[in-house]
């Protein structure tokens, strides 16, 4: 007889885990010596600031390698606290902040704080693609609000309005999003946060990438005294300071939901190591230039990718207010999304990523990421141009 697994090790599968194929094949070959362009994935390409480097070169060698408070260093949070003051005017204290291994933590601790079978969790089509096994978790029912591709992936609230209904508990919004790189007005977010009173539900704003807005006004979410009560607010270094690999981000939240989420990182990662929560205290005061000058490489490489693939009729490029990502329309190539990304990278070393994953509103479109050099980006837009001429 056959063991059986837990059908919730197939809920966390599925096509949002497969598209990723292509990028796992394009970084074998790459460590193989070939000549691959990877465009898939948004892990910077830049170091990690010398100063977080230093900060935790120093913590390891004096020996902070044992357990630290499961909610993070009081330094820490106190840090973050008034980082989030100075972004967002509100005024908390560090015991309502979490330092946990991540973004993708963060919300799938407050997915298992607010969801429960028989709610509904609210998101937007498409999205990051680990979403939807993240919020599925709780065993809430994901209701995904379809952003229009016509209409260039922006918010639309009578359609979010609609989506609302008794069971509704909380949406999760990630803004700037990935991979639209739409980022929401404030005349949006009041309206949203109107909606979240009246009909009493939660709103986790996903603010990872809140610091790579190329144009504009960043509005957050805290910035709304209306939601103080029933916001979550998710951020990390990951993006802002090239600290991917560091996994460390960070929760902001009432304190109606303090004691549930403690017991939570009890369980789901029971601390941060301290060399590392090291590293995120110089992030924060030592790391400002670092966070413009890469700002300002997003934007310069979101210039070449849409030169580059302008040459080419038969590509549309969907240029992001924020990120380091780019949605292209290849729907006039011919071949579905999923099909170029697949020949893409068979005839050319060129690896992008289905769209597919994030939401089938992102069918016909490809992601281009940002975390290569300028004279990649240049090279693989050369590639992807000539690829579409040939078919």
């Amino acid at each position: 007889m056959s063991v059986k697994l837990s059908a919730f090790v197939e809920r966390i599968g599925g096509f949002g885990a497969s598209a990723w194929d292509i990028h796992i094949r394009a970084v074998a070959a790459k460590q193989a010596g070939r000549d691959v362009i990877i465009l898939s994935i948004g892990d910077p390409d830049f170091d990690t600031p010398a100063p977080v480097i230093a900060a935790t070169r120093t913590a390891l060698e004096s020996g902070d390698t044992h357990y630290t408070q499961v909610v993070g260093r009081q330094d820490l949070r106190q840090a973050i606290a008034e980082l989030h003051q100075g972004r967002c005017g509100q005024v908390v204290p560090a015991d309502q902040i979490a330092i946990v291994a991540g973004a993708q933590t963060g919300l799938f601790c407050a997915s298992l704080c607010l969801g429960e079978p028989g709610c509904e969790i609210i998101t937007t089509d498409p999205v990051y693609s680990t979403y939807e096994a993240t919020l599925s978790a709780s065993g809430a029912r994901l209701v995904k609000v379809p952003l229009d591709a016509d209409n260039g992936f922006r918010f639309d609230l009578a359609t979010f309005e609609a989506a609302i209904t008794d069971r509704t508990r909380a949406v999760y919004l990630a803004n700037p999003n990935n991979p639209t790189g739409r980022v929401l007005s404030l005349d949006e977010m009041l309206a949203i946060a109107l909606l979240a009173r009246q009909n009493n539900f939660w709103i986790v704003a996903d603010e990872v990438y809140a610091d790579l807005v190329f144009n504009g006004q960043f509005h957050y979410f805290a910035e709304l005294p209306e939601v103080h009560d029933r916001l979550i607010t998710v951020a990390s270094f990951s993006k802002s300071h090239a600290m991917t690999g560091w996994r460390l981000g960070w929760l902001v939240m009432p304190p109606s939901l303090k004691a549930h989420m403690e017991n939570l990182l009890l369980v789901v990662c029971y601390g941060i190591p301290g060399f590392i929560q090291a590293g995120g205290m110089a992030a924060i005061s030592a790391c400002e230039s670092d966070i413009a000058l890469m700002r300002d490489a997003y934007s310069r490489r979101l210039d070449i990718a849409v030169r580059g693939l302008g040459k080419c009729e038969s590509l549309r490029c969907l240029v992001p207010d924020a990120g380091m990502f780019m949605l292209v329309d290849v729907r006039q190539t011919g071949l579905d999304s999923g099909d170029f990304a697949i020949q893409l990278y068979e005839n050319t070393g060129v690896s992008v990523l289905d769209a597919r994953a994030f939401g089938e509103s992102a069918t016909g479109y490809v992601r281009l990421s940002f975390a290569a050099s300028e004279s990649q980006i240049e090279e693989g837009c050369r590639r992807i141009v000539a690829f579409v001429e040939s078919l």
